[in-house]
């Protein structure tokens, strides 16, 4: 055992490795310190070094785990076992070292092109498997998530909802509460909230990836053929041995609707919050149309929803829809078409010339009795459209379908659809289209990781939650009633359906937040659980427990017997899963 290394530096010889546990457990500690390794890539440089001394691996990790634990030392054997399995896998990885790699003729071993959630979750993944990484930023680190998306909305969200709060009497009234005079709010002070909210958060990532030594390219990153990649404006290139595609995605316009920023906007500019219009017109109500609708109603707006689709909020599942209908749309000052197109939307004047918007019936194509409808503002939530059309693609023959580059189950870029895999050329996130949310990007940028360093790895998107952070907030994970259905008579097995309420919830009575409903959707016959659907007080939260059961294959009658803690919202949960299997919850 060596005298303790200087700060940065590293030998390993500065690791001898003696017969004493207590010194391979210091040794990878300090290992991890210094070189801000994760214990199993650790472990992956002193394993060589262990097998002079006849310590298997197992006995090394079951006494590390016994060091850093303090749990009894039954229950540390089975994590012990799949540590010991998890770092024998990285040892034999090729590159799972500690040291940066790029010995093979690149300059990095993966280059990422584009910076948001996605692309950061690989890089910071990259390095922690000892790869040499760059990111092409483009000048956007966060991406749309940080910068436009999910981070500032619910800054939005939340500053509107504490103010819906504050001014519903009666519910306050109800906690003998009561607030004189009028609530008021500073819009600038709540869009300032929203916008330093997003600055640090990009910030934080920023040096994130400084910190643990990963390049970051400021320009945008063009491919321009196998492994080299453009630094956009310059006649630089970069090479790498893999390239990690994640360029994110924009919002789409459809044809006939002129967008200005001011009057008639898309979520990246309704996230400024230059001004709170009288009416609103929506179109399209997803999502983030539903978001938006719970925001400005907060803050006085009316809201006219444009919907194409036969029903309102056609993605969720019917009868939380339903819910939603009662809690959502009907309370508030919120009309709304269904089977209505706006072909044609023309921007006016803040507080001078209304917006103009043509409608049509969307079977029959004609101009419906109400149009032209005028507005205040028109805001454009019609989904989104992959963001790869100064990517290169053609440069490497790569054929999309409508914008969305085509992988595997491995985030491996196909040729075209159904068409062979481009060696080392990998995409994830929103520009795949498999799962258009920021977790779902980070997960498959992980993944992408994984299968580069030689350890195959599949994500399940089943498995991936999804919130909309209205108030109350909706989460689901799995399928839809519907879905959970057709599944059941194309596979032949017995579909069932739990409930839990939110009316019977202790915890929800005391914040008197009792409107809602939790319903767990599974095979009656394996218990599996095939969808998960809430709508209530912290469903966003919620959802998570039945995510991780679904991805563990935990079973309905698993489930029932799991003890939630009393009071919490969790509870309804566990009324569900009990319900699943003829037992009552008090």
């Amino acid at each position: 055992r060596s005298p303790r290394p200087r700060p940065g530096s590293f030998c390993k010889a500065n690791f001898l490795v003696h017969s004493d546990h207590q010194t391979l457990i210091s040794s990878c500690q300090r290992l991890q310190r210094v070189k801000m390794l994760t214990r199993a890539a650790a472990l992956a440089v002193l394993l060589p070094l262990v097998s002079a001394f006849a310590f298997s691996p197992s006995t090394m990790l079951r006494t590390q785990t016994s060091s850093l634990s303090a749990s009894s030392a039954s229950t540390r054997l089975p994590l012990a076992s799949r540590l010991s399995l998890r770092a024998s896998k990285r040892a034999a990885a090729p590159l799972a070292g500690a040291s940066m790699m790029a010995d093979h003729g690149f300059d990095y071993d993966v280059i990422i092109v584009g910076c948001g959630v996605g692309g950061h979750g690989a890089a910071l993944h990259a390095r922690s498997q000892g790869l040499k990484t760059a990111i092409f930023t483009g000048g956007d680190v966060g991406g749309t998530c940080v910068n436009r998306g999910c981070v500032p909305s619910k800054a939005l969200l939340a500053a509107a909802g504490r103010v819906r709060e504050m001014q519903d009497a009666e519910h306050l009234k109800g906690f003998g509460i009561e607030v004189a005079g009028d609530v008021k709010y500073d819009r600038e002070a709540v869009a300032a909230h929203a916008e330093q909210l997003s600055s640090n958060v990009a910030k934080n990532l920023g040096n994130s990836l400084g910190a643990l030594g990963v390049d970051t390219i400021d320009e945008a990153g063009e491919l321009v053929g196998p492994n080299t990649v453009k630094r956009v404006g310059t006649d630089k290139t970069v090479t790498a041995k893999d390239i990690i595609l994640a360029p994110g995605s924009i919002p789409f316009v459809p044809p006939g609707i002129t967008i200005d920023g001011k009057t008639v906007f898309t979520s990246d500019d309704s996230l400024k919050l230059e001004w709170v219009p009288d009416w609103v017109a929506i179109i399209g109500s997803g999502y983030i149309g539903l978001e938006f609708s719970d925001v400005y109603t907060a803050l006085g707006s009316e809201v006219t929803f444009i919907e194409a689709m036969d029903t309102m909020m056609p993605t969720f599942d019917p009868e939380i829809r339903r819910v939603a209908d009662r809690c959502l749309i009907s309370p508030r000052k919120i009309d709304g078409y269904t089977s209505v197109f706006a072909t044609e939307v023309t921007p006016g004047e803040p507080g001078q010339k209304p917006v103009k918007i043509k409608l049509i019936d969307a079977k029959t194509k004609e101009e419906i009795p109400d149009s032209p409808l005028y507005v205040d503002a028109a805001l454009v939530c019609t989904g989104r459209v992959p963001n790869t059309k100064e990517l290169g693609l053609d440069n490497m023959g790569i054929e999309t379908v409508r914008g969305f580059v085509q992988v595997n189950e491995k985030m491996q870029v196909l040729d075209k659809e159904g068409g062979e895999a481009i060696p080392n050329l990998y995409c994830i996130g929103d520009a795949n289209g498999k799962m258009m949310l920021a977790h779902a990007a980070s997960a498959q940028g992980i993944s992408a990781i994984e299968n580069i360093v030689g350890r195959p790895h599949e994500v399940n998107h089943n498995n991936i939650p999804a919130a909309c952070f209205t108030h109350p907030e909706i989460a689901m994970v799995g399928l839809t009633e519907e879905q959970a259905k057709a599944k059941a008579e194309a596979e032949g097995f017995t579909f069932g359906k739990s409930g839990g309420s939110f009316r019977a919830n202790s915890k929800a009575l005391a914040e008197l937040e009792s409107t809602g409903i939790a319903k767990v959707l599974f095979n009656k016959d394996s218990g599996e659980v095939l969808g998960v659907h809430i709508i209530g007080i912290h469903a966003s939260d919620l959802i998570q427990e039945c995510a991780n059961a679904m991805a563990a294959g935990t079973t309905v009658q698993e489930l029932s017997m799991v003890v939630h803690t009393h009071p919490t919202l969790c509870e309804v949960l566990d009324e569900a899963f009990k319900g699943a299997v003829g037992m009552s919850a008090h």
